[in-house]
């Protein structure tokens, strides 16, 4: 790998990247930086300070045959052919080539990450104050020039044409580099300042430098992954997919074969494309996707089977041919068997990196992943680690293991072969279930998934859970003892918050139950749904309620009855006891319960009209 280092002015960069001289690799993110940012640079260009190395890639290397595309915001003719592939100060060279060239407006966006379009000035007098000033001088105003307050009725600002910029004093940044046009906006001010403000602001500018570093064509694919993961200076490091977008492209020995380059960016749309009717996955990846490949490659190759992204850059292309399309066929299987798990929304699940191993299992066990006892197996292995909360950190190892131990464990049909370290590791202690409120837990989504597959049904629709039903009836999980009864009723947080007083009901249903007692708001469901007491009672009592406790209030009683159900639930799904650390009636006042968990923040509320007051539903 040959390169040089040059010295280039910024006029000359931005030359370049309006002719197209400078292009950007197809796999390189899409422009991503903030406002304030954005400003920020301005004020170290005309500061003169230095703003880091541009580094370019020279076109025309055999090795490598990246498919180019423009700067953001800039129109080429087809077929438009680089000088130089941008590798390292898109985000930078892009802020620049908006926000001083054309009409100067940049598409961004504020801290918030609310897209807005946005034009640069100087303030002339205030810039003219001295260097110290610039910061202050060089401001922000929406695309339009137009600065409006009182929610847009006021305005406070206008910048919309030159004579209104003149007239108020702001320099457009748009003209910095604009040679003739620049000089005339300046030498058209009526206050005598222009030539202050050209020989001061404008002509240090015209010769501000910006070092590159010029890698020539014997620069190898491998040399450029090295260089996108230890150089990029963005502030937005590449992840391994774009990484390997980088090695994958160009391959000698796929281009004589087929004639073509491979786009890895392609491919990865082909698969979104077969995924899209399966919402369970909308969750996944495209790094998923590679570590699940790199997983196969690494399992059925001569070398340890790894998940680590340093072993996965190494992948060939070759072996992510082989591999991708088994693992796009085992994720529609995944999507079939979460959906039997309960979990049908990519919101819903509750380790979405943990389809990661469960697609790979799938592909190593074939059509025995459907057979009765395997399917078993990998239910209770997939239980074990969403409820002992095995995914959450350092799952790389994991992955791994789970690959060489689970397969193997679940066709054995032998209740005595050692289990995979993933069941082994897994656990439940009964006070978790007082710290879990939100769907920030994994555990707390498993639950919520268990309490759907037990034959359960809406209380008002009496429609099951299944996958159509969930989505027609806007399914949530809801207060039993609703929020609004347990504070009038002085039921302490921890309690009131937890998953032991949460099921999942439909929507409307839940609008029903209001913040009402529930000895009130049964006796309204009981005369809406038409059908004798005793039968309501069976459908609540499938989500593990005692009945009779409900209809008289007794939280403590409903508690304790639910939190050990739910417990026999956990006992069944991960083929271990739950190990039982509190005392079976303790629930009064939270502290005594779950002294080793910090409970979550409370979900947002998820009651309509759950106020205490509100009017009776009868």
């Amino acid at each position: 790998m040959g390169f040089q280092t040059p010295l280039y002015e910024l006029s000359d960069f931005l030359k370049w990247t309006m002719g197209g001289k400078i292009q950007l690799p197809d796999f390189q993110r899409g422009y991503k930086w903030e406002d304030e940012r954005i400003r920020q640079l301005l004020v170290t260009i005309l500061r003169g300070h230095p703003l880091g190395v541009v580094m370019l890639l020279k076109s025309g290397n055999d090795q490598i045959r990246f498919k180019p595309r423009p700067v953001e915001g800039v129109i080429l003719a087809d077929e438009t052919d680089p000088d130089w592939l941008l590798l390292d100060g898109q985000q930078r060279l892009t802020s620049l080539t908006q926000a001083l060239t054309g009409t100067g407006v940049v598409h961004t966006e504020d801290s918030r990450g609310k897209k807005l379009s946005r034009r640069y000035y100087v303030h002339i007098k205030t810039a003219l104050a001295g260097d110290d000033r610039l910061d202050d001088a060089i401001v922000s105003v929406p695309g339009d020039g137009v600065v409006r307050s009182n929610f847009g009725k006021d305005i406070e600002l206008d910048l919309s044409d030159e004579d209104k910029e003149r007239e108020h004093g702001y320099f457009p940044l748009r003209l910095l580099f604009a040679g003739a046009e620049t000089v005339n906006w300046l030498f058209a001010l009526q206050d005598g300042t222009g030539a202050e403000f050209h020989a001061n602001v404008v002509g240090p500018a015209s010769t501000y430098n910006i070092p590159a570093i010029e890698l020539d064509t014997s620069t190898s694919k491998s040399a450029v992954a090295t260089v996108f993961e230890k150089v990029n200076t963005g502030g937005l490091p590449l992840n391994v997919f774009e990484l390997l977008t980088a090695t994958f492209a160009g391959d000698k020995a796929y281009y004589d074969k087929h004639g073509a380059d491979f786009r890895l960016n392609d491919d990865w749309r082909d698969t979104q494309q077969v995924l899209s009717t399966y919402p369970v996955l909308g969750g996944l990846e495209n790094t998923d996707f590679l570590q699940a490949v790199g997983l196969l490659a690494s399992y059925h190759g001569p070398t340890a089977t790894t998940a680590k992204k340093e072993d996965i850059l190494r992948l060939e292309l070759t072996d992510y041919l082989t591999w991708a399309p088994k693992v796009r066929d085992a994720l529609k299987w995944v999507a079939g068997f979460l959906d039997s798990q309960h979990i049908h929304t990519a919101a819903d699940v509750p380790y979405p990196k943990q389809i990661v191993p469960l697609a790979t299992i799938k592909v190593v066990l074939g059509d025995e992943a459907d057979i009765h006892g395997v399917h078993k197996a990998l239910r209770q292995w997939y239980w074990c680690g969403v409820l002992g909360e095995l995914y959450g950190a350092a799952i790389e190892s994991r992955f791994a293991r789970d690959i060489e131990q689970v397969p193997a464990w679940a066709q054995s049909h032998d209740e005595t072969a050692p289990r995979p370290k993933t069941i082994d590791d897994a656990s439940f202690v009964e006070s978790r279930l007082h710290s879990m409120r939100t769907r920030n837990s994994a555990a707390y989504k498993g639950v919520y998934a268990l309490l759907m597959a037990q034959g359960t049904v809406d209380w008002l629709m009496n429609q099951p859970f299944d996958k159509a039903h969930f989505l027609d009836m806007q399914v949530d999980i809801h207060h039993i003892f609703p929020k609004a009864w347990c504070l009038k009723n002085d039921i302490d947080d921890e309690l009131r918050e937890s998953i032991v007083n949460k099921t999942p009901l439909a929507k409307k249903t839940n609008i029903k139950l209001s913040g009402h007692a529930p000895s009130i708001y049964l006796k309204s469901l009981e005369s809406q749904v038409g059908i004798p007491t005793s039968e309501l009672g069976a459908i609540i009592a499938a989500h593990q309620v005692d009945v009779s406790a409900l209809r008289e209030d007794r939280f403590v009683d409903f508690f304790v009855a639910r939190r050990a159900a739910l417990c026999a639930l956990i006992d069944e799904a991960m083929g271990k006891a739950v190990a039982h650390d509190i005392d079976a009636r303790a629930v009064e006042g939270g502290t005594e319960t779950s002294q080793a968990f910090e409970s979550e923040p409370e979900d947002p509320e998820d009651e309509p009209g759950d106020e205490p007051g509100d009017s009776p539903i009868l």
